[in-house]
């Protein structure tokens, strides 16, 4: 069974919208919070790198995959990733509308789709930006991991990590937690099942 890690920039107010930026259709009015109004410690970052190392496969909602499939290709940053398997979780977006210098890319048409594909083999699976995915996976149980660096600062308006439906209580354990200089917090956890 694979392991689906949602990993993520997060304000302390939950906002995980353009942490880098934000795009022309999807304008943040602090888009670029992660570095714009925080020092930059390589030591607070680490657990990307780490990331990098462990995915065997990467998910992305269809706006995010939009927003990436052109640009990360290319980025030196991400050379490790362009060829592991991707996975695009849309019931809208086309087979030709896929990059084709971006390794393997399915798309898969539901969140069944997404539970049948945790049970193969195979190792980690990490869901970068896709908020409305994440929470989506998050509501139905699907999430078993998160990595998140929570940033100081509250944004007060944006996508947020999770979504306001009433749902049962979910257990987590903390499985790694530091906190930085520059006031950045890495929190890790499991979901208890």
């Amino acid at each position: 069974m694979r392991t689906l890690i949602y990993t993520a920039f997060v304000s302390l107010d939950g906002v995980v919208d353009s942490p880098g930026g934000g795009t022309s259709s999807e304008n943040h009015r602090s888009g670029g919070w992660t570095y714009k109004d925080i020092e930059v410690l390589p030591e607070a970052y680490a657990l990307k790198g780490r990331e990098t190392e462990e995915a065997t496969a990467l998910m992305f909602g269809r706006t995010s995959y939009g927003v990436f499939s052109p640009v990360w290709p290319d980025m030196k940053d991400f050379a490790a990733l362009k060829e592991l398997p991707k996975y695009v979780v849309s019931t809208t977006l086309s087979q030709d509308a896929l990059v084709d210098n971006w390794g393997d890319i399915t798309i898969l048409r539901s969140l069944d789709d997404v539970a049948k594909l945790k049970e193969t083999d195979g190792g980690p699976i990490f869901i970068h930006g896709s908020a409305t995915l994440a929470r989506s996976l998050s509501d139905a149980g699907l999430i078993d991991r998160y990595h998140l660096l929570v940033y100081p600062l509250l944004l007060g308006a944006g996508k947020r990590m999770f979504s306001d439906t009433d749902r049962d209580k979910q257990m987590l354990k903390v499985v790694e937690s530091e906190t930085y200089a520059n006031g950045i917090t890495k929190l890790v956890y499991d979901v208890i099942r």
